[in-house]
């Protein structure tokens, strides 16, 4: 058998609650990721512990007997690290997700910026793919998602459910190493094919390099030599001289001021992105509810990063 703590402490909230809507805003969950969290603890059981025919929920026979095990089990459990740690909720850490460009340049500044604002911010950072990460925050798994904001909403999430902040203004810009000249080794006015370090298929920002080049002749000319959904991984690449790359301006600052890059293109080629701060209004996380009310209270312009 192979119980998750969590199920156990799920089911006892239930319980208590007799309501998955209920139990769901006590457990700082979405009601879905409830909902499944208590199915996988029936199927680790191995019996129907709750009856959902009736209103309010009850509990199957099996479920009152599991219910007495599960409850001096969670009571044990809460008890022995209460001691061990001594940690209140207030203060644990916030789990935020990020794009991976955000989590390596982006999120280092601005974490340190906003902590002059709102005092002492205990954080934990898992860095992912755009989809990915609004996954995590949909089901629950998360407090808070550092993501760029998606303009042709394919993967816009619902501002209600989802509120956010913007909190930075940034672009993309098309660079490569420059000739001994200064020139750029790779131009986009070059009338040759230009090799080019492409995103992945799935890769947000290769979307949006992609809605650029739609309707532009320009595609027909660039030859993908390298591809990786990782900005990093294209700057890597573009500075080795192997071709050119639409890369946020935030990842480039230093090799742009020091000319180990320069624009391959003129600013009718750059991207502009919207980033922006999300959580789920569903989850009800103090960390989280002290956080988003301070940061109201911040001017605008000390949000941005």
């Amino acid at each position: 058998m192979n119980l998750e703590t969590k199920w156990l402490e799920d089911f006892v909230a239930l319980a208590n609650t007799r309501s998955f809507s209920a139990s769901a805003r006590q457990r700082h969950v979405t009601q879905p990721a409830f909902s499944r969290r208590i199915r996988s603890l029936e199927q680790a059981v191995g019996a129907t512990l709750v009856d959902r025919s009736t209103t309010p929920i009850g509990l199957t026979p099996e479920g009152q007997l599991f219910l007495v095990t599960a409850r001096s089990m969670v009571e044990q459990l809460s008890e022995c690290l209460a001691h061990l740690r001594g940690l209140s909720m207030a203060n644990e850490a916030l789990d935020i997700v990020a794009a991976h460009s955000l989590a390596l340049t982006f999120f280092p500044h601005w974490i340190s910026r906003l902590q002059k604002g709102v005092g002492e911010l205990p954080t934990r950072l898992v860095a992912m793919n755009v989809g990915d990460a609004i996954h995590v925050l949909r089901e629950g798994n998360c407090d808070l998602m550092l993501a760029y904001y998606d303009p042709y909403a394919s993967m816009q999430l619902d501002g209600e459910a989802f509120p956010s902040f913007s909190i930075g203004q940034v672009k993309m810009l098309p660079v490569c190493v420059p000739n001994a000249d200064g020139t750029p080794r790779f131009a986009l006015d070059d009338e040759a094919g230009i090799p080019f370090l492409a995103y992945t298929q799935g890769a947000f920002l290769g979307r949006s390099v992609r809605m650029l080049l739609k309707n532009d002749p320009l595609r027909m000319r660039l030859k993908t030599v390298y591809e990786t959904a990782m900005a990093e991984g294209l700057k890597g690449m573009a500075l080795q001289g192997v071709g050119m790359a639409w890369i946020p301006d935030f990842c480039i600052r230093e090799e742009l001021t020091t000319g180990r890059l320069v624009r391959a293109g003129d600013p009718q080629w750059d991207i502009p992105l919207e980033i922006r701060l999300y959580r789920c209004s569903l989850v009800h996380k103090p960390g989280v509810e002290k956080l988003w009310r301070q940061m109201m209270k911040l001017p605008r312009d000390f949000l941005q990063a």
